[in-house]
C-alpha cells in the first residue's frame, strides 16, 4: 500500500472520522441548490480560515501594548520581509469577510431560507454577522493610530450614554475611565481569543444545522412552506432530484472561493496595508477620525442626527434592528419563499440598501464637517475678483478672513457643510443676504455681533455678484423692475 493510504487507514482505525467526513461530503442536496447563487457561505468560511492563519502570523510580531503597538505595525510594514503584504491580506480579508457575510445574509433573506425548519440556522447566522462586525471593529482598534484612538473614544462615549450601566460599560471596555494601556490589552483579547472562539463555535453549529436540515432549495413561486408538509416534500425532492454535494455543488464553491482569494491577494498587493496613520495622541483634538468602510454609514448617521434625538436613537435603533433580525423567522416562518411573491420584503431590502449606501457615500467625505483650514489654504479664485468694485473686493477679503469657506465652497473648493456660494446671488436677494448673515438660519450661525455694518455691506456687495454669466441676480418681485 502507498504511504498516504497507510496513514489514512491508521488514522481511520483510531479516530473513526472517515465515515462522518465522507457522509458530509457526499450528502445529497437539491439539484437547484448546486448553483452559483449558493457559493457565498463557503467563500466566507475560506476567508475566515485565511484570517485565522494570517492573524496567527501577525501575532508573532505585534505588540499589544499602548507604547509599542504602533511601532510594531511600522516594523511589519517596513522591516519584516513581506510583513506589509501579510498585514494587507489580513486587513483586506476583514473587509472581504464582512462583505461576503452581508451578501450571504441578503441571499438567504431573498430566497426565504430563514423559514421553517431553518429558523435556528438564520439566528446563528445573525450571531455570526455580529461577531464578524465585532472582529472588524476590534481589528481597527489593533492599529492603535489616531483614527483608532479617537474612534474608540467615540465608541466609549456611546456606551457611556446607557442609562444606569453607562459608567460600568465604559470601565469594562477601556479598563478604566480613560483609554490607556489596559484598553488595548482588552481589545487584543477580544480580537484574538474571545470573538474568534465564538466564530468557530457558531460556524461549527451553523454547518451542523445545514447538514442536519439540508441546503435550501431554489425558491419556486407558489411553493408554499407549511410546517405540516415541508419536511416530507423536501426529502422527496432530494430523493427524486438530488445530487451529491461533492463534487456537483462543491465544485462551484471551490471555484468561487478561488476567485475571492485571487481578488483578495490582488487588493493586498495593489492597495497595500490599511494604516497605521498618525500615532495616537490625546493632545491633538483637531482630528477627523473615520471608521473603516463598513461602519461609515453609522458614522454618517450619527453626524446627521439632530442633537436631541442622538442618544435615544443610539440606544434603541441597534437593539431594535437586532431584535427584528432574530424575530424574523419566528413571525414569518411559513408561506412563500420566492422574492417574486414577497414584494414587501424586496422593497424593505431595497430601502435598507439605499439608506446604508447613501450614508456610506456621505461618510467618505463628511459633507457636514467644516474644512477648518479652507480660509487659509484655498485662495479666492482670480475670476471672482476681476472687474469688481473696491467695496466688492473688500467683501471678497471678508469671505476669506471670516472663514466663510470652511463651510461654503467657492469655485469648487471649500467646505460642503453649507451651500456653494458660486450662485448665491440667484437664490437670495440683497435683503435676504443681509438677514442670513446677521441672523443665521438652518445650520449657519448668526454673525450680527461679529461684523460691523460696513463689513456687512461689503460682504453682501460681493455675494451679490456671485451668479453665473448671463443669469440675473435674484430680486424682490414686490419691487418695481429697474431697466
Amino acid at each position: 500500500m502507498k504511504l498516504p493510504a497507510v496513514v489514512g487507514d491508521w488514522l481511520e482505525q483510531r479516530t473513526g472520522l472517515g465515515a462522518p467526513i465522507a457522509e458530509a461530503a457526499t450528502h445529497r442536496v437539491p439539484r437547484s441548490s448546486a448553483s452559483w447563487w449558493y457559493v457565498f457561505g463557503s467563500a466566507t468560511l475560506v476567508v475566515f480560515v485565511l484570517q485565522v492563519v494570517t492573524g496567527i502570523c501577525l501575532a508573532t510580531v505585534y505588540a499589544p501594548s499602548a507604547n509599542d503597538a504602533w511601532t510594531s505595525l511600522e516594523q511589519l510594514n517596513y522591516d519584516v520581509p513581506l510583513g506589509w503584504f501579510l498585514r494587507a491580506l489580513h486587513g483586506w480579508g476583514s473587509d472581504f469577510m464582512v462583505a461576503l457575510v452581508l451578501v450571504h445574509m441578503v441571499q438567504v433573506f431573498l430566497f426565504g431560507a430563514y423559514k421553517y425548519p431553518r429558523e435556528l440556522t438564520w439566528m446563528v447566522g445573525v450571531v455570526l454577522l455580529l461577531a464578524t462586525l465585532g472582529m472588524a471593529f476590534t481589528g481597527q482598534i489593533m492599529r492603535f493610530d489616531q483614527d483608532a484612538y479617537w474612534g474608540l473614544g467615540i465608541g466609549a462615549s456611546i456606551a457611556g450614554r446607557t442609562p444606569i450601566l453607562g459608567r460600568a460599560l465604559v470601565h469594562l471596555l477601556l479598563g478604566g475611565p480613560i483609554i490607556a494601556g489596559a484598553t488595548l490589552s482588552r481589545f487584543f483579547t477580544l480580537h484574538v481569543f474571545v470573538i474568534p472562539a465564538l466564530l468557530m463555535a457558531f460556524v461549527g453549529l451553523h454547518l451542523l444545522l445545514v447538514l442536519r436540515l439540508g441546503v435550501n432549495e431554489w425558491p419556486m413561486p407558489g411553493r408554499v412552506v407549511t410546517r405540516e408538509r415541508y419536511r416530507q416534500d423536501y426529502e422527496a425532492l432530494v430523493h427524486r432530484d438530488g445530487v451529491p454535494f461533492f463534487p456537483d455543488a462543491a465544485t462551484r464553491d471551490l471555484v468561487f472561493a478561488g476567485v475571492v482569494i485571487l481578488a483578495l491577494v490582488a487588493c493586498a498587493a495593489i492597495f497595500g496595508p490599511i494604516g497605521p496613520g498618525g500615532q495616537p495622541d490625546p493632545t491633538i483634538i483637531v482630528t477627523e477620525p473615520a471608521p473603516d468602510f463598513f461602519f461609515l454609514w453609522i458614522f454618517a448617521a450619527l453626524a446627521l442626527l439632530p442633537a436631541n434625538l442622538e442618544t435615544v436613537l443610539l440606544l434603541t435603533a441597534p437593539v431594535a434592528g437586532i431584535a427584528v433580525l432574530f424575530a424574523l423567522p419566528l413571525v414569518a416562518g411559513t408561506g412563500e419563499k420566492s422574492w417574486r411573491r414577497r414584494p414587501g420584503a424586496v422593497i424593505a431590502l431595497v430601502m435598507i440598501l439605499l439608506v446604508t449606501g447613501t450614508l456610506t457615500w456621505l461618510g467618505t467625505f463628511a459633507p457636514w464637517s467644516p474644512v477648518m483650514d479652507a480660509w487659509s489654504a484655498l485662495p479666492t479664485p482670480a475670476a471672482y475678483l476681476e472687474h469688481r468694485a473696491p467695496l466688492e473686493i473688500q467683501g471678497a477679503l471678508l469671505v476669506q478672513e471670516k472663514q466663510c469657506r470652511n463651510c461654503h465652497a467657492l469655485g469648487g473648493e471649500g467646505g460642503l457643510r453649507g451651500p456653494a456660494l458660486d450662485d448665491v446671488a440667484t437664490r437670495l436677494t440683497d435683503d435676504q443676504l443681509v438677514r442670513q448673515v446677521l441672523q443665521g438660519g438652518g445650520q449657519m450661525p448668526a454673525y450680527g455681533k461679529n461684523l460691523r455694518p460696513a463689513e456687512v455691506a461689503a460682504l453682501v456687495a460681493f455675494l451679490g455678484t456671485l451668479h453665473p454669466e448671463g443669469q440675473p441676480a435674484a430680486r424682490d418681485v414686490s419691487a418695481p423692475a429697474v431697466d
